[in-house]
């Protein structure tokens, strides 16, 4: 006797599984990887999930049915594999979600982050749901910045999906690569790799129900950005500069990738941080030492709303530090400015959904 795969799989057409009420080839569950040598045959079963209720007896009801209509003397060997859900496509990733904030900046070091992370928790004190994203693959603040560094994300099982469920503090869902690698190792990856990791950041974690995303960007123009464009339909962004001019060039910069034809992301607004020292114990004084209204006079030239003037006080760097972000404090001078800034962009966002239909995600044509 001679053994070959259309023996196989009409043996397999004559089980039916449960599932779908249809045999094995028809609900297209017979890898195509059937194995013959001599008498011993060897395929694998494609089944939606690994917790699938019919999944030993589908099994044992396939090798009977080749030891039937084959012959006994066949020896059979059945491996499994497992479909999950196809990952959604770009543009309908976060369903759940209502708004994507990106908060962006031209440069590094006028405190992105921190306004970013701030903007997060003064959302969620205002009783919003909220996600943040930490998009910087290659500098990764997130962890620290929480005081979440030594958590570790888990899987769970959604619809058909394995997805990662976020670290909640304070209110707000995150998600960073700093919880995947060494904090004290530099990460030295290729574009197309970090590309693909931010993807997963997005699309593979259960954010859920959220009135607000918001997108801790890297400092100025990159593949990050260009990812984020593809893949997510961006609400508008808040642009974050300090008031010394090489940072209002950089400000502009940003401004001009958002506004640019091919992108159409609206501006929502400019946030001046650092825009004043003030003593925590002398409130009334302000000291402006890297100038002032830098942002606000880019804000009138630009046409764009001016969301807050972020003052720097000492707390707000031990805040960072110790995971503890100045928005929890609301008697404190930072607290009342990052609420008063989520307050504003609450404003700005609904004006905006009401004057203006969805951001459509940027499409790159090669060529």
């Amino acid at each position: 006797m001679t053994l070959y795969p259309k023996l196989i799989t009409d043996a397999l057409a004559t089980v039916v599984y449960p599932g779908t009420k249809k045999n094995l080839v028809e609900s297209e569950m017979v890898a195509d990887n059937i194995r013959i040598d001599g008498m011993s045959v060897s395929f694998s079963l494609i089944f939606p999930r690994e917790t699938d209720p019919f999944l030993k007896s589908t099994l044992k009801a396939a090798e009977a049915a080749i030891h039937y209509y084959v012959g006994k003397e066949v020896e059979v060997t059945i491996g499994t594999e497992f479909k999950s859900a196809p990952r959604p496509k770009p543009g309908h990733m976060l369903p759940g979600v209502k708004n994507v904030i990106a908060v962006s900046s031209g440069k590094g070091g006028v405190g992105k982050s921190t306004v970013a992370i701030n903007l997060a928790v003064a959302l969620a004190r205002l009783g919003y749901k909220v996600g943040l994203l930490d998009t910087d693959i290659f500098g990764p603040s997130m962890p620290k910045m929480f005081g979440v560094e030594e958590e570790r994300p888990f899987g769970t099982e959604k619809d058909g999906r394995q997805l990662i469920v976020p670290i909640e503090k304070y209110g707000v869902k995150m998600m960073s690569i700093g919880f995947f690698i060494d904090p004290d190792k530099a990460t030295l990856w290729r574009g197309g790799m970090a590309t693909a990791v931010l993807k997963q950041l997005i699309a593979d974690v259960d954010w859920g129900a959220l009135d607000f995303f918001i997108l801790d960007t890297p400092p100025g123009t990159s593949d990050i950005h260009l990812t984020l464009l593809q893949t997510l339909s961006i609400t508008g962004a808040v642009i974050v500069s300090t008031p010394q001019q090489v940072a209002l060039a950089d400000a502009r910069k940003g401004i001009d990738m958002y506004r640019n034809d091919k992108v159409n992301v609206p501006i929502l607004g400019l946030v001046e941080n650092m825009a004043w020292f003030t003593p925590e114990e002398l409130p009334d004084n302000k000291y402006y030492i890297f100038g002032r209204d830098g942002v606000k006079n880019l804000a009138k030239e630009m046409d764009c709303p001016l969301l807050a003037q972020i003052p720097i006080v000492q707390s707000i760097r031990e805040g960072g530090d110790d995971g503890k972000p100045a928005a929890l404090r609301a008697d404190s001078i930072m607290g009342r400015a990052f609420l008063n800034l989520a307050q504003a962009v609450v404003t700005v966002t609904n004006r905006r959904n009401k004057d203006m239909g969805p951001t459509k995600i940027v499409q790159v044509k090669n060529g």
